[in-house]
């Protein structure tokens, strides 16, 4: 804020944006929030006068008014000191083309996630930065067996964790899919067919982790295949899912070219899958999509401090051998990470990235197999087998 006109913290609901900006609002900042029906109604009603009489303002919820983005525009062209407005959003604006043309060179967005498992034991994880640099992993606070899936099924927002009891925490996860998929839908887009949308909702969380076929799962629904992506994009833009696209390269032929579809939290993945620990202890082969979408999840907070500037994707070669994570710096640099629910290693499980490293040659840096262990193991000079503890490790 110290450099740019207006600056717009972006995230799913509940993950502490208005926490953050309430703090940075004071006398000569105001509070104005979008939720409020009175607020709500008069920005929708008069969008220039709404902001013509801010100096400086915090505007929470502004996806509920897109019209306000090009008021503040005009604003911020007419009177161009940093620092006039804070925005909160729990959708993703930029998808919209009028406001990224409007405020581009005005606006930066900072994007906040639920609480990194990083966060909650109390570190600044340098998982990602040690790994570019070929560095041995380090272990953080070991958490493995029974604990690692509790920590897993519990995800990372604020208002699920601090709570004691599962079937608390399970409560909470649900009552917050109900809302966001009956209020928050109706703020980013309109759409004919929103009864469907909790049943769209419960299949992607079943494919999580998995190569996305949209007229497969369109056709589940009665929905041709560019509906079925139009609505999914929805889940997007509100930040409950992401799309992982397939990494490709010159030097092989025949990738996969679908992306995968993972869900941010792997609270709400488990809710939506409706497993709890005990199901998994009774069941451990239901562990392994929820704990993928945990090690996305982490991934994708620890790259918000990140020293890098990772694009994300994901490798499968004609003969199925695939790596679950790639990460690929600017300078093309590459670390792929397996993600494995046991306990056990095998020469099997750095398959997938010995192709990718093939593929990578010299920009190959580093691979990584997390599993549910306390052991580090060397593979390779540039491959181990690591305790998902790495994860948070400072």
């Amino acid at each position: 804020m110290s450099d740019t006109r207006v600056v717009l913290i972006s995230g799913p609901r509940q993950a502490g944006k208005t926490t953050l900006a309430s703090d940075i609002a004071s006398d000569e900042m105001p509070f104005r929030d979008l939720d409020d029906g009175f607020t709500l109604q008069y920005a929708k009603s008069d969008p220039t006068g709404f902001i013509r009489g801010l100096d400086r303002a915090v505007i929470d919820e502004i996806q509920r008014v897109p019209d306000l983005l090009l008021a503040i525009k005009k604003s911020v062209d007419n009177d161009q000191r940093s620092g006039r407005f804070l925005l909160t959003g729990s959708a993703n604006l930029m998808t919209i083309p009028t406001v990224a043309d409007s405020l581009a060179g005005r606006m930066e967005t900072i994007q906040i996630r639920s609480l990194s498992q990083s966060e909650i034991v109390g570190k600044k994880s340098c998982f990602i930065d040690r790994a570019f640099r070929g560095e041995e992993p380090q272990e953080g606070k070991m958490i493995v067996g029974d604990e690692l899936i509790e920590t897993v099924l519990f995800g990372g927002y604020p208002g699920a964790i601090k709570r004691t009891k599962w079937e608390r925490k399970r409560s909470w996860h649900q009552n917050y899919l109900e809302s966001i998929v009956q209020r928050d839908i109706r703020d980013v887009s309109q759409i004919e067919q929103s009864a469907i949308m909790p049943r769209l909702l419960t299949i992607l969380a079943e494919h999580s982790g998995q190569l996305v076929n949209y007229s497969r799962i369109g056709a589940s629904l009665g929905l041709n295949h560019v509906t079925a992506r139009k609505y999914i994009h929805i889940f997007e833009d509100i930040f409950l899912i992401h799309p992982l696209e397939p990494w490709f390269s010159n030097r092989l032929k025949r990738l996969a070219k679908s992306p995968k579809l993972h869900f941010l939290d792997s609270g709400l993945h488990a809710a939506m899958c409706n497993l709890s620990p005990a199901a998994i202890k009774r069941d451990r082969s239901k562990f392994g999509p929820v704990l993928e979408t945990f090690v996305f999840s982490e991934l994708q907070k620890i790259a918000g401090w990140s020293k890098q500037r990772c694009l994300f994707s994901h490798f499968r070669d004609k003969e199925k051998d695939e790596v679950d994570i790639v990460l690929e710096n600017s300078r093309r640099e590459v670390v792929g990470i397996e993600v494995k629910a046991s306990g056990t290693l095998s020469v099997r499980d750095f398959s997938g990235l010995c192709k990718l490293k093939k593929a990578c040659g010299q920009n190959f840096i580093q691979g990584l197999v997390l599993y549910d262990h306390d052991q580090i193991v060397p593979f390779d000079e540039d491959m181990y087998g690591a305790p998902l503890s790495c994860l948070w490790s400072d």
